[in-house]
Formats: C-alpha cells, structure tokens, sequence
C-alpha cells in the first residue's frame, strides 16, 4: 500500500522542489516553466498534469498544491469527475477489451493520487458525488486484481473513519456551546463562595499549561488545509455563473478554532474579574503570567497570545490597584515576545526557533508549535490579495499558489503532532464549558472590584447595574 511522505519533507527553503520539472515537462502545451519551475498554464493543461499515466507520476508538491489551489476556480466535485474522465479516456479502463497489463501499469499509480487526495484533503469526500466517482475510478482499477482491490478497500476505509471522527468531534463542539451560559447568570443563582475557580481545579501552571495544549492540538488537527483557501474565496473572473463555494461550506473548524481563542481571552478576564479581594485577583494575574510563560516555552503561542489578550482587555487592565500589588516583570517580557510591531518581529523569531527546534526534535515534546493562528490566517489573506489567481493571458498563477502551498504545508506539519503530555478530564472539562462572562458582565465586575474613576465610566457602572442586575 503507497504511503506518503511527511509533509516537511515537501517543500524547500525556496518555496518548492527546485528540480521537479525535468526536460520531460518543458514543452508541456498550455504550460509555462522557467528554470524548470512551472510558473503558469491553463486550467485544463494544470488538470493534465495531474492525472498520472503509464511513463508518469506528478509530484507531490504539485499535487498538494493544485488540489489546495484549484478550488477557487473549480468545486472538488467537479474537478474529482474531470480526473476520473481523463484516467478512463487516457487508458481506456472503461474499454472491457483493454489490455490488463496496461492496466497493471497505470492502476497503482491512480491509486497512489486517490489515497494522496482522501489522506490530505477528506473533508472533500463529504461531498456525495465526490465518494461516488471515488469509488467508481476505484471498481474500475480493481476489477480483476486481488491486491488492488484490499488496497482500494483500505483507501476507503480508511477515509469513512476520518469522516466518522470528524462528525463525532463536531457533534462535542455542538454540545458545548448549547449549553454555554453567561457567568453572571451562574453567579445569581449559586453563591460565589460555593463557585470553583481555575487554581482550585488546577493549582499547578505548568499542568495548565499542558491541558492547554492538549486543547489546541486536538482543535488544529482537525482543520482541513482547504479551509485555509475557502475562507477567501471570491468570484472566479473567467466563471460568470457563480463563486465556487456558493455550495454550502463543508466544515466549519477554522472557524471554531478562533472561537475557542476568544473563549480562552474571556475565561482569562473572567477569572481575574470574579474575585472579591483585591489579594485574590492580584494572585490570578500571577497564576496566568507563569501559564503564559509555560505556554512560550512549549511552543504553544496560541494560548500564549489568547492570555495576553484577556490580561490586556480593557476590564482587566483598568484595575489599577490590583495590577500594583502584581510583580510584572515576566509580563513584561512576554508582551515583547508578543509585541505586534514591526509585523510581530519578535514573535515571528520566536516562531521560527520553535519551528527549527520541531525539526530536529528528539521527543513529542520538542516537536510542539501552535503558532498564533490569527496572525496565520491573516499571512495567508494578504498573500492571497496580495496576488492575482489569473494571469493577463488568462492562465493561473502557479508561482502565488506554490507559495501558498509552502505556507499551508508548513502548518499541516504542526498539526500532526501527537500531544506528549497526560490529560487531565477535569481541568479540560473545566477550561472548555465553564461559564465565562460576557464584555458588559466582565466590566460590571470590574467596577463592582475597582469603583468607577469618571464620569463616563460611572454612567456605564450605572447602567450595566441597572440592565444586568436589575439595581439602580
């Protein structure tokens, strides 16, 4: 059975596989290299190069990214139908007089591009027609051969658990947030002093740091590299009929992933917020600066950043006097590494020795990067604005999307990490459903701790009393 190598192995430091067109390729029609890269070509000619046949394979890299890429001009679906057309045209398997040694030939190769497309890209086989034409290509390859039929057998059962895991994750995702609730609706109907709070479920920031991680990992890997491209996508100028995910989205985990930031932020505020005494609230600070910390020294620069937002946002940072009685020094140092100036410099180098150290890992752990996933998804926008997908000749773009591709392949190889650290039910449990408050619940707390400092911020005071708590 062909497997495929790890996603690192992919791309070079320049973007791509430098020596991935030979002289074979040059003259291709509707193609165009330079220096052996391919630069450019027609949709239908870049469709050519994809399906293999007998004296030829595509490369890897240029799978990855014309499946990545060839969404914003063509469904999967539709594209999925023109390979299955181009293998049964180009070697006759629909032909039942074909040559079976021909089909011996080419019948690995196909298989080999169909388990590449289910491995890296499943979430497009939730499409009903793309498991049909799957399946039909598949029947046709095996029909005849024992070994190919298990091989095919595998492909697809192996993608069927995929799916089956991907549904059973978003059905958890679903729960969860049917049964959020607004801290402050908690706090009316259980008192406070009977309420838990983060240090009593987990007293250790180290330990927090980790099921925070086991969190982000869990969420990445199941976000699909499509994803990436499909929440760009616009109208396609050579299509006047319509954009090409006017079909509804197939999955919607980048979008989670996000949420789960925020929630992280105002779990954050919200722990900060709650307390009563001004000690409590100053020892809450502490607590997340040495998890942030623990989060940097991990590799784990999503929580790092969601922690540093929730510190900073505006009904935490307004407590004055709890924030003198807080040692802010190591703060102070991870809002550097975080810094956003100069396109985040410093987080950007820190990210890179993470990265480098990922690559020479000798254990789980040392493989670990979560990068700051917002700042991902805006990399990747501006490099999609940044360019246009056609060409003036009407070709596609093919130099934009093999940067793409090195950006997205990067990121499939941080995904994949397994979690090296032992959960912990109860605080993950605890991190991913309590109660957090809402922004006008987070600043009623924080001037019911720290009274109001003017008059805008009375008036506020006043009427947040007054809508929430229904005091005047």
């Amino acid at each position: 059975m062909p497997q495929t190598p790890p996603f690192s192995a992919m791309f070079d430091s320049s973007g791509y596989n430098r020596n991935l067109y030979q002289s074979a390729e040059d003259s291709c029609g509707g193609l165009y290299y330079h220096d052996n890269n391919l630069l450019s070509g027609s949709l239908e000619a870049l469709i050519q190069h994809l399906v293999p046949n007998v004296d030829y394979y595509p490369d890897r890299t240029y799978i990855f990214t014309f499946l990545l890429s060839s969404r914003l001009f063509m469904h999967p679906h539709e594209l999925m139908a023109k390979v299955c057309h181009l293998c049964m045209e180009h070697q006759r398997l629909n032909d039942p007089n074909c040559d079976k040694n021909q089909i011996k030939k080419i019948a690995p190769k196909i298989l080999q591009l169909l388990t590449e497309w289910t491995e890296t890209f499943p979430y497009d086989f939730r499409d009903e027609r793309m498991m049909r034409n799957l399946k039909d290509l598949a029947h046709r390859i095996a029909s005849g051969e024992e070994t190919y039929r298990k091989n095919v057998q595998q492909v697809i059962q192996c993608l069927i658990r995929k799916l089956a895991a991907l549904s059973q994750y978003e059905e958890v995702l679903a729960k969860i947030s049917s049964t959020t609730t607004d801290r402050l609706t908690v706090l009316k109907t259980k008192p406070q002093s009977i309420q838990r709070d983060i240090i009593t479920v987990c007293s250790d920031p180290y330990t927090l740091a980790q099921q925070l991680t086991h969190i982000e990992l869990e969420r990445l890997n199941y976000i699909g590299p499509e994803e990436f491209v499909q929440a760009f996508v616009q109208k396609d100028p050579l299509d006047n009929d319509k954009s090409c995910y006017s079909e509804r989205k197939k999955t919607r985990n980048l979008e989670a992933y996000v949420e789960w930031f925020n929630r992280l932020s105002y779990l954050v505020a919200t722990e900060i917020c709650m307390p009563v005494k001004k000690k409590h609230r100053a020892r809450m600070i502490e607590y997340f600066i040495d998890v942030a910390r623990e989060c940097f020294n991990i590799g784990n620069f999503n929580s790092l950043m969601a922690i540093i937002s929730g510190m900073n946002m505006s009904p935490v940072s307004r407590l004055k006097k709890t924030w003198a009685k807080v040692k802010t020094a190591k703060f102070d140092i991870l809002e550097h590494q975080m810094d956003p100036s100069s396109n985040f410099y410093n987080y950007r180098t820190a990210l890179r020795g993470a990265a480098q150290r990922s690559l020479t890992a000798h254990s789980s752990r040392e493989k670990i990067v979560i990068p700051f996933f917002s700042l991902l998804i805006k990399d990747i926008y501006f490099l999609n604005e940044g360019c246009a997908n056609r060409l003036p000749n009407g070709h596609v773009n093919f130099e934009k999307f093999w940067e793409l591709a090195k950006q997205v392949s990067e990121f499939m190889t941080w995904k994949q990490v397994e979690c090296p650290f032992e959960r912990d039910r109860k605080i993950l449990q605890y991190l991913l459903t309590v109660p957090v408050f809402s922004e006008d619940s987070l600043y009623l707390a924080s001037y019911e701790s720290e009274g109001p400092e003017n008059h805008i911020e009375k008036d506020r005071w006043k009427s947040l009393r007054s809508s929430l708590l229904g005091r005047v």
